[in-house]
């Protein structure tokens, strides 16, 4: 058989693990996987050595704000940022845009500014908010990933927080569809005032129990309706036995930790950094070690960004304040070398990144052509050099705003190429993503 892209590495990431192997690609789909020598008849044979070639990533939790937001993170950026960092395909959250994504007609409003502005594929999550109840059945018809929801204040006045009974009720509604619901999971009730300006004040206001209420709630509501349910944001390491002890009793529960809490501790943040800042925060050196141990174990079972930079002006305003300061960590170009450079540091390997970062979230987003190197999924592949190293500097990054906690630190793993269904992905090149709908049928 004659194939469009033969790509070879000697550490290839594959189901079973790191191995050398040649993956052929035909009509934008892996069609085959043999071993690295294979004589292979492609009309273009790329030989990557020692480089790494894993799946693309899929980052389930992006924050992109158009429209109506135009002068924060937009699509362009995003997935420009996304592909610089080995991501393929991204989920765009609901809430940051102007209307939110809470009705199909806003959905509709939001995949048209999305049409021609990505650099890689996007699919949608739409919301769950009080009084859209009804809505969501058609949402879920019209594609979307899965639906999120709060249940403290989102800190978006258009997106308000589901109370218990709500949530009992929106995951009512969508029992027996397959549908999952994402939940940002602390208690309003836990969540105190901040009695000074600086971080450990900011902390003490969120403290775990807030995750630990709100994580009882949502394995409450889960087990009594027999829906779905994901932990987004992982911070409270302490809820790790919970949720372990959730799923092993047969609940339908997943959750989420993101490179921040793996990476960072709250020892280390500056006096005044609020680039550190998001909610649930960055906690202790012990609780971070924790996190590690609970996504070692497959109780944790995915990492990804929660990617959700604002403007420079919003972060820094009254400087160093973090009540004043808005939260969110832009992470999506540096994601995978951040959870790299500590994953190593512990022994872990490329297969384990690779389960976290792209097969684990392509199951949670029921996108079955993404998220792995094998037959008939999508040729979407990334070329990474474990070795490499380099210094972090937010003002070259493709991320629209350049504050990042991650300025200055040294980062081991470079992307050197990124394939989205076998064409390589260039700086500067047409966008070639596509607007996914849950099933990974391509809309648009």
């Amino acid at each position: 058989m004659s194939y469009d892209f033969v790509i070879r590495s000697r550490r290839a990431v594959l189901p079973d693990g790191v191995r050398p192997a040649a993956v052929a690609i035909r009509q934008e789909r892996i069609e085959a996987v043999t071993g690295y020598g294979a004589r292979l008849d492609g009309a273009r044979d790329e030989d990557l050595g020692d480089i790494a070639l894993l799946p693309g990533l899929v980052d389930t939790h992006v924050h992109v704000n158009e429209p109506g937001r135009t002068q924060w993170e937009g699509f362009g950026s995003a997935t420009r940022a996304a592909a610089a960092g080995g991501i393929t395909t991204i989920c765009d959250m609901p809430l940051n845009s102007l209307p939110p994504t809470l009705t199909t007609a806003a959905l509709a409003e939001k995949r048209t500014a999305a049409c021609g502005q990505c650099a890689v594929d996007v699919a949608f999550w739409a919301g769950a908010v009080p009084g859209n109840r009804r809505d969501l059945t058609a949402l879920h018809e019209a594609g979307v990933t899965g639906f999120k929801c709060f249940l403290a204040d989102s800190g978006v006045p258009e997106f308000p927080p589901l109370d218990a009974a709500g949530l009992r009720a929106a995951l009512t509604e969508l029992a027996g569809t397959g549908a999952v619901m994402a939940v940002h999971a602390e208690d309003q009730a836990e969540l105190g005032e901040m009695t000074g300006a600086g971080y450990w004040s900011f902390l003490a206001s969120r403290p775990p129990r807030a995750e630990r209420r709100a994580i009882e709630t949502v394995i409450s509501a889960a087990a009594a309706t027999g829906t779905r349910a994901h932990i987004v944001h992982l911070s409270a390491a302490e809820c790790v036995a919970l949720i372990g002890g959730a799923k092993a009793a047969g609940v339908a529960l997943t959750a989420e930790t993101c490179p921040h809490y793996l990476f960072f501790a709250a020892e280390e943040v500056p006096p005044g950094a609020t680039e550190f800042k998001c909610c649930p925060p960055i906690r202790d050196a012990a609780n971070r070690e924790a996190l590690w141990r609970g996504l070692e174990a497959g109780v944790i079972d995915c990492v990804v960004s929660d990617h959700s930079p604002c403007p420079p002006e919003l972060k820094k305003r009254e400087s160093g304040d973090f009540g004043a300061a808005w939260g969110g960590i832009g992470s999506l170009q540096v994601a995978l070398p951040a959870v790299w450079t500590a994953a190593r540091a512990r022994g872990r390997t490329l297969a384990d990144v690779g389960r976290w970062m792209a097969t684990a979230p392509a199951g949670l987003a029921g996108l079955p052509g993404k998220g792995a190197i094998e037959p008939g999924r999508d040729a979407d592949l990334v070329a990474f050099d474990p070795a490499a190293e380099f210094t972090v500097r937010g003002a070259v990054l493709e991320h629209r705003s350049p504050l990042t906690p991650y300025e200055g630190r040294v980062l081991a793993g470079a992307v050197r190429q990124v394939w989205l269904r076998g064409q390589p992905v260039r700086q500067g090149g047409a966008p070639a993503g596509r607007l996914l709908r849950k099933g990974g049928i391509g809309g648009d």
